[in-house]
């Protein structure tokens, strides 16, 4: 298994090099050079497997060589052992052969745990196996960062500095990450929103003096190997609703388009998937981009859906590259472009082949407490408000036949309820209880750094904090 820069300046790369590259030298992103693709009776020999069988299944297709299949198998089991549903990723119907699935069921209850458990299992393996020690930068809009330092909090090989915006997320999810006290792991207040964030580790990437004097990596979704492992519930999902003989759709809440092109990566290994459903909220570059076939950057607007705050979404990047038919220039061509002038449109084919597969909805706050309060009356479940326009969007396309009638739909819940009370409250009148591993979680000790956007003094923090 070989990967590609998306700009063409970097690769072929093998994974592991990719792993700890994250970020290609030309500003690109990297994909697999070719999709591996299961046949019918592959998918059929996983059914009824557990989640670790697939998700070793799954990932060593895109691991290749680089890692013996008895060490990634042990990385897996690691990786899911302390998840608090045996399920892994549970599924659950709500009618109308809608079905919602579970992705908050690891140490900080999000889905990124679901990527960021097995990626600092992966890091350290690679690190060690090369007497290397690395930095990693990375961006959060909130779930990504208490993953994140949650999983690599104590590593031997790895300092972690995350960055979130100031008073932008939500008073648990910043609690999730300052109160990591270990050795080696930041938490970075920046001045600024998710997107100054984001800018800020792209532009200390492309200096590449700094990055290859402190050993820069990432693991933001702008990393491969943080979407690999994402592929797997697709899998999981659609197997237990029918595939490989059924269809399946998705609706996905999406902000920086990573969870939603890890289903596009299971569509194109053969997962019989008909529809991939864009869910945003009032921050919706990515509805407007399927509607319209601009890419039009706009100031972000704070929301009771945090994480899905962003205007950049790095990884539709990937997905340009494959509407354009793996052209790389043309890909450069554009971002560049959205780079000078926050924005690039695409031809009406390119817009006609993405719409083959992926339509769009978005849904304002107030449409996200009358989501939760009517599922919560209708079900008796409480969504958190990033699952809320997941549910909304699925019920959208059911409703108006963009998913046909026998095809079950899948609404990714990325969160559980008790990371946004203030929201689930409003909407329901009862305030949802955090998870007993996190009951004390308000009370714990902060340790929390303050930075500007600026990425000299950010560059200056972590010279300053990382271990030799």
């Amino acid at each position: 298994m070989k990967y590609i820069s998306t700009r063409g300046g970097d690769g072929p790369l093998g994974y592991e090099d990719a792993l700890l590259s994250g970020l290609a030298r030309d500003g690109g992103l990297f994909v697999p050079a070719e999709w591996p693709r299961l046949s019918r009776q592959e998918w059929l020999a996983l059914k009824g497997k557990s989640y670790a069988e697939v998700a070793v299944a799954i990932m060593s297709s895109f691991t290749g060589d680089d890692v013996p299949r008895a060490e990634l198998t042990a990385m897996v089991e690691d990786t899911y052992a302390a998840f608090t549903d045996p399920a892994v990723a549970p599924l659950k119907p709500i009618g109308d052969n809608i079905h919602v699935c579970e992705l908050f069921h690891g140490p900080t209850i999000a889905f990124k745990d679901y990527a960021m458990q097995f990626l600092s299992r992966a890091f350290d393996r690679a690190l060690s196996a090369r007497g290397k020690r690395a930095v990693i930068l990375g961006a959060t809009s909130g779930d990504t960062g208490s993953a994140a330092l949650e999983a690599f909090q104590g590593r031997d090989f790895v300092d972690i500095f995350i960055l979130f915006p100031d008073g932008r997320v939500s008073p648990i999810q910043q609690r999730q990450m300052t109160s990591v006290l270990a050795d080696g792991a930041y938490a970075v207040a920046v001045e600024g929103d998710f997107d100054d964030c984001q800018d800020a580790v792209k532009a200390l990437f492309r200096d590449l003096e700094f990055r290859d004097r402190v050993g820069l990596s990432a693991i933001n979704s702008i990393n491969w190997a943080r979407l690999m492992p994402q592929i797997v519930y697709y899998v999981t999902t659609a197997l237990e609703l029918g595939a490989p003989d059924q269809e399946v759709a998705f609706a996905v809440p999406t902000g920086n388009f990573g969870n939603i092109f890890a289903g596009y990566a299971a569509k194109q290994m053969g997962l019989p998937i008909s529809t991939l459903i864009c869910a945003s909220n009032r921050n919706d570059i990515l509805t407007r981009f399927f509607e319209s076939g601009a890419m039009e950057r706009q100031s972000v607007e704070p929301s009771l859906s945090p994480s899905m705050d962003i205007q950049v979404s790095s990884n539709f990047e990937r997905l340009l590259f494959e509407m354009l038919d793996r052209d790389a220039e043309a890909v450069k061509t554009a971002m560049a472009t959205f780079a000078e002038t926050g924005r690039f449109d695409v031809e009406p084919a390119v817009l006609d082949k993405a719409r083959t597969l992926f339509q769009a909805w978005r849904l304002d706050d107030q449409g996200i407490l009358d989501e939760i309060a009517r599922t919560k009356a209708e079900t008796g479940m409480v969504l958190d408000p990033h699952s809320a326009v997941g549910v909304y969007s699925a019920r959208m396309a059911r409703q108006d036949n963009t998913v046909k009638a026998g095809t079950p739909i899948v609404a990714l819940a990325c969160a559980h309820p008790a990371k946004f009370p203030d929201a689930v409250a409003k909407a329901t009148g009862q305030t949802p209880a955090l998870p007993p591993h996190l009951a004390d979680l308000m009370e714990r000790k902060e340790r929390i750094h303050h930075v500007s956007a600026n990425t000299d003094d950010i560059a200056a923090l972590v010279d300053a904090n990382k271990r030799q």
